[in-house]
C-alpha cells in the first residue's frame, strides 16, 4: 500500500507563525505595487463621496423584544477587534488542584446530569478524592442528578452564579423537537422572516438557514433564534441597520457576512464552552483585554456555554451585562417563556453505548484515519473518528467500497453528504442514540425513512458534504441530542475496538485485546483495520 498522505477534515492551511510565503517573481511583485496604490486610491475616493448614513430619513421607529441600550453599548465592528475562530478546549491541561495543607471550608453541591468526579474536582480546583459523598457515590458512567456533595471551598474572585438556561435548551435536545423557526420568524415579523440565504446547497429562507446550523451542530434552534435576535434584533425588527445587518451574530469578518456563516461561528463557540465544560478543561474565561475570570464552580454546561460566547464578542462591563438576568436570559424569556420550565434530562448515569460496529463490510480491510475530532467542525465536542478505504487513485476519488449501519435503526436525515441513523425507532434525531455518518456520496445513499438492520448498506465514501481533501467516512455519536465524545465516560466502540484521545484533534488510538492502532492520514498497515465477520 502507498504511504501517501490521505486526508483530513476540515483542514485549514496557514502560513506558519515566522513562516514566509513562496517568493514571487520581480516582475509580480511590481504589478501587485500598482494595484495596491490604485486601490488605496479607490477607497480614498469612496470615502469623500459617499453619502453618510446619517443622510437616511423616513425610517420608523421600531420596537424590538432586546433590552434597551444601557450605559454599556452593544459592540461594533469600529469599537470590537475580529472574534478569534473557535478551537478546542479539551487538550487544555486540567487545572492544578489546591493542596489542602489545612483544612478548608467546605460546599454543598448538588451533582448535575452529564457530571463526573474529574471535571467536578476541575470546577472547584481540588482532588477528585477532597469530594466526600455523605450517601456514596452513585452512577457508573457519569454521577447520577441530584446527588449532595461536600466540597472544599478553595476558589474566590469567581464569575457570576447565575444560570442562563438548562442544558436541554442549549443542544438540540426533545425539548427543541417540532420547533419551526421560519414559522416563528413570520409571527415576528422582523427581518429573519424575509431573508433568504444559501446553506447545505440550497437557497433557503432565513428560518431553514437557521435550522439547517442547529441541525448540523447540534445546538437548539431556539438558542439560536434568542441569541440573533439579542445580538442584533434581526428576529422582531424589520429593518436592523449597521453591524447589527452586517455581521448579525457580532462575528466581525469580511467574509462572514452572510446568515449562515454568522450561525456557524456563533454554534462552533456555543459547542467549544458547553464541552469543554463538560469535560473539565474550561474553568476560566478570557476577555480581549487579557484579563481573565475563573467561572463558578456550580454552574452547568448550558449556562457556560453562553458565558463563553459572549467573552469572545464582549468586553468585561458588556459581558456582565449579557448574562446577567436582564440580558441575553430576558430575551430569551421574552421570546419563549421560562427555560426552565422545559427541562429534560440528558445523560442518564448508567449510559452505556449499544453494540455497534465499524462502519464497512465484514472481510474488508479499511484505515484508522482519523481519530478523535470535532463531531461538526473544529472546536467542540471530540465525537468523531474517520475510516477511509485502500485506494489505488488519489485524494478524493469515487469507491465502490459500501459504508454499512453500525446498528439497526431507522435513516431521519440524509443529503449533502450526511446520512442519520435512529437507533430507537420513534424516528427523532433529538432523543435516545443517533449515530451520525459524513461524507457518505449521494450515489446509492440511503433515503430518508429507510428501516435498516446492522451491517446494511447505507451508501459509499466520498468527499461530499462538509470539508474533506480525501475519500472517506466520518462517524459520531449523539444521545437526546448530546454529542458523545469518542473517549470520555462512554467511549466509542466499533465491533471491540475501543477508542482514545490523542495529544490533539485527529489524532488518538483504537485499541482491542493487545493491538492497538494510531490514527494516520496514510494507507500503511500499521493503521489497517478488517472487520470481523
Amino acid at each position: 500500500m502507498s504511504d501517501r498522505p490521505r486526508f483530513r477534515s476540515e483542514v485549514v492551511h496557514r502560513i506558519p507563525p515566522g513562516g514566509q510565503r513562496r517568493p514571487r517573481g520581480s516582475r509580480a511583485t511590481v504589478y501587485l505595487a500598482w494595484l495596491l496604490i490604485a486601490g488605496v486610491a479607490c477607497g480614498v475616493l469612496f470615502l469623500l463621496v459617499r453619502p453618510s448614513s446619517s443622510s437616511v430619513i423616513g425610517t420608523p421607529a421600531i420596537t424590538s423584544l432586546t433590552p434597551a441600550a444601557s450605559a454599556t453599548p452593544a459592540p461594533t465592528a469600529a469599537d470590537t477587534p475580529e472574534p478569534p475562530e473557535p478551537t478546542s478546549t479539551f487538550f487544555a491541561p486540567l487545572p492544578t488542584p489546591t493542596a489542602l495543607t489545612t483544612p478548608a471550608p467546605t460546599q454543598v453541591y448538588t451533582s448535575q446530569s452529564g457530571d463526573t468526579l474529574p471535571a467536578l474536582a476541575a470546577h472547584f480546583g481540588v482532588n477528585p478524592a477532597d469530594i466526600r459523598a455523605p450517601q456514596g457515590l452513585k452512577g457508573r458512567t457519569t454521577l447520577e442528578a441530584g446527588q449532595l456533595l461536600i466540597i472544599p471551598r478553595v476558589l474566590d474572585d469567581l464569575g457570576p452564579s447565575h444560570k442562563i438556561v438548562p442544558d436541554s435548551e442549549l443542544v438540540f435536545s426533545a425539548g427543541g423537537a417540532g420547533f419551526d423557526p421560519q414559522k416563528f420568524a413570520q409571527e415576528q415579523a422582523g427581518y429573519l422572516a424575509h431573508y433568504a440565504g444559501f446553506a447545505d446547497k440550497r437557497s433557503l429562507s432565513g428560518g431553514d438557514v437557521l435550522q439547517v446550523n442547529a441541525e448540523q451542530h447540534s445546538i437548539s434552534p431556539r438558542l439560536l433564534m434568542a441569541l440573533l435576535e439579542y445580538q442584533s434584533g434581526w428576529v422582531t425588527n424589520p429593518r436592523p441597520a449597521g453591524d447589527a445587518l452586517t455581521y448579525p451574530l457580532g462575528y466581525v469578518h469580511e467574509y462572514r457576512r452572510n446568515l449562515y456563516s454568522q450561525l456557524n461561528w456563533a454554534a462552533r463557540l456555543l459547542a467549544t464552552g458547553y464541552y469543554g465544560w463538560r469535560a473539565g478543561t474550561l474553568t476560566k474565561l478570557q476577555f480581549a483585554d487579557g484579563t481573565t475570570l475563573r467561572l463558578d464552580p456550580t454552574l452547568n454546561a448550558g449556562t457556560v456555554a453562553l458565558q463563553y460566547f459572549f467573552a469572545q464578542t464582549r468586553n468585561r462591563p458588556q459581558w456582565d451585562e449579557a448574562v446577567g438576568p436582564d440580558g441575553f436570559a430576558a430575551t430569551y424569556r421574552q421570546l419563549f417563556g421560562d427555560p426552565f420550565a422545559r427541562v429534560v434530562p440528558l445523560i442518564p448515569a448508567d449510559l452505556t453505548q449499544p453494540p455497534l460496529a465499524l462502519p464497512f463490510e465484514h472481510g474488508h480491510t479499511w484505515y484508522f484515519s482519523g481519530g478523535s475530532h470535532g463531531a461538526w467542525q473544529t472546536g467542540g465536542a471530540l465525537a468523531a473518528l474517520d475510516f477511509a478505504p485502500a485506494s489505488l487513485a488519489g485524494d478524493c476519488a469515487e469507491s465502490l467500497e459500501w459504508v454499512i449501519a453500525a446498528a439497526a435503526g431507522k435513516t431521519v436525515r440524509a443529503g449533502d453528504g450526511s446520512v442519520l441513523l435512529d437507533l430507537d425507532g420513534d424516528g427523532r434525531e433529538e432523543t435516545g442514540w443517533v449515530i451520525f455518518y459524513m461524507h457518505i456520496a449521494e450515489k446509492d445513499r440511503v433515503k430518508v425513512g429507510t428501516v435498516v438492520e446492522a451491517r446494511d448498506r447505507i451508501g459509499h465514501p466520498s468527499c461530499e458534504g462538509g470539508t474533506s481533501t480525501g475519500t472517506h467516512v466520518h462517524i459520531a455519536r449523539k444521545y437526546n441530542g448530546e454529542w458523545i465524545p469518542a473517549d470520555g465516560p462512554t467511549p466509542f466502540n466499533l465491533s471491540g475496538w475501543v477508542a482514545h484521545q490523542g495529544k490533539g484533534e485527529y489524532f488518538g488510538t483504537l485499541t482491542r485485546d493487545d493491538r492497538r492502532i494510531e490514527a494516520c492520514t496514510c494507507t500503511s498497515a500499521a493503521q489497517a483495520i478488517t472487520a470481523d465477520p
